[in-house]
């Protein structure tokens, strides 16, 4: 979720680094290569000295965070000099907000891998005939991609990603299919029914997740009318065949996709490295959910949240670390977590794999995403990556400043009570301390 007032823009710096691929079919196994993560963050050592520079952080810090209440928690570590600089109610739990996207992008990358792609298919039942005839049903199956869409949307929401019904049909007519004699079916079968998240009862939330959960979407959820994200989706792909002088007509329901049935066209998502980049920069709820969802068919018990869930806090816990996950996204007050478990999570992930591809995915403050706003004209501006967290009262901010000094620091501010615009001006004051240590 965005961070209110903090960077309204959806711009998005294009990835530096996509790794290479592995594709994954639906409701298939990754063969993604994974780097084993560190049982426990490195030990902490002895209080440093306070010197003038220590001195100035931590009664930069303090000032700030006195006037915004108890209800506050902070905790900054120097990764360089492996210590703790700062730390006020840190092991405190709070609602992470949007933060929580640090954990269920930690679990992509642990499980699924970097490189992993999602597919979406077309499979018929039936055969192609004379005349480019095909005799049967057409099945799209989705892969829980939720980038896959229009192209004109995907240029103007998803950096120019994702795969589109264009490409599909492109296939299907160099096959030779001018007319489909079945119907066009979609298959949402990977994921629940469910078209929210635990904030909403599970019901659709467009407010939040702008757009509606499934398996099968078609420009980030999309829905019109009584039509379902699903039946929405199978419409626009029909449309399109029209469009490619392919006859056929959407089915009224949805169904799985027979065993028997042969695949006749696919499309595949942008490489998770670049999927984390579109859910981190401008904290996508939508994504985050959807990605929940397919770690829950992968590594847990189903396409539901709650399996996803528990794989995040598997994922998260070989770290040493043991938030409460709810959802993929922090939408939910139920998730609870501390600013020193996500330092930990922070210092434990730096220099390695999985950390260089979290930090590719985080906007940089005063410059990109939803950070783009925060600390601008400051010691922070350019120096830090960080990801905000926000709910109606929460407003959190947690990540990474190359500080004046030349050291790596790691932090988490969480602010809990103050309504948001109260709170972002000394969140952009003690992240611009940060950077000046």
């Amino acid at each position: 979720m965005a961070l209110a007032g903090c960077g309204g823009s959806t711009h998005r710096a294009l990835p530096r680094r996509v790794a290479s691929a592995t594709e994954f079919v639906a409701g298939g196994t990754s063969t993604s290569a994974k780097t084993a993560p560190p049982k426990t963050a490195p030990p902490k050592t002895a209080p440093p000295r306070v010197g003038p520079g220590l001195r100035a952080l931590r009664a930069a810090l303090s000032a700030q965070l006195g006037p915004l209440g108890a209800g506050t928690g902070a905790y900054v570590y120097d990764i360089s000099a492996g210590r703790t600089l700062f730390a006020v109610r840190a092991t405190e739990t709070r609602p992470p907000a949007s933060v929580e996207k640090l954990f269920t992008s930690v679990a992509v990358l642990s499980d699924l891998g970097s490189g992993a792609r999602l597919q979406t298919a077309i499979l018929g039942t039936g055969h192609l005939g004379p005349g480019g005839i095909w005799h049967g049903n057409l099945y799209v199956r989705g892969g829980g991609d939720p980038t896959f869409g229009d192209g004109t949307f995907n240029r103007l929401w998803e950096d120019g990603y994702g795969p589109t019904a264009n490409r599909l049909v492109a296939q299907l007519s160099a096959q030779g299919i001018r007319r489909v004699t079945g119907a066009v079916i979609g298959d949402a079968s990977l994921f629940d029914s469910r078209r929210g998240g635990p904030n909403s009862g599970f019901a659709p939330d467009i407010p939040d997740l702008g757009g509606q959960l499934a398996a099968l979407t078609y420009d980030h959820g999309s829905t019109t009318g009584r039509l379902s994200p699903v039946a929405f989706a199978v419409k626009e792909l029909v449309l399109t065949m029209r469009g490619a002088h392919i006859a056929a007509r959407a089915a009224r329901f949805t169904a799985r996709t027979p065993p028997v049935a042969q695949q006749l066209a696919s499309v595949s998502s942008p490489p998770m490295s670049v999927l984390l980049k579109l859910m981190d920069v401008p904290s996508d709820d939508f994504f985050a959910e959807m990605l929940t969802k397919q770690l829950g068919v992968q590594f847990g018990n189903g396409g539901t949240t709650a399996a996803g869930a528990a794989v995040i806090s598997q994922a998260v816990a070989a770290y040493g670390l043991d938030p409460n996950v709810v959802d993929g996204s922090g939408l939910s007050r139920s998730d609870r977590t501390s600013p020193e478990q996500v330092v930990d999570l922070l210092r434990s992930l730096w220099q390695t794999p999985t950390g260089r591809v979290l930090d590719d995915s985080l906007p940089v403050v005063g410059v990109s995403g939803t950070v783009q706003t925060i600390a601008v004209n400051t010691a922070a501006q350019g120096r830090c990556i960080a990801k905000t967290g926000t709910l109606d009262d929460v407003t959190n901010l947690a990540g990474y400043c190359h500080a004046r000094g030349g050291h790596v620091l790691a932090f988490a501010l969480f602010v809990d009570g103050p309504p948001n615009w109260v709170a972002i001006p000394p969140i952009g004051q003690m992240v611009a301390a940060i950077a000046k240590y």
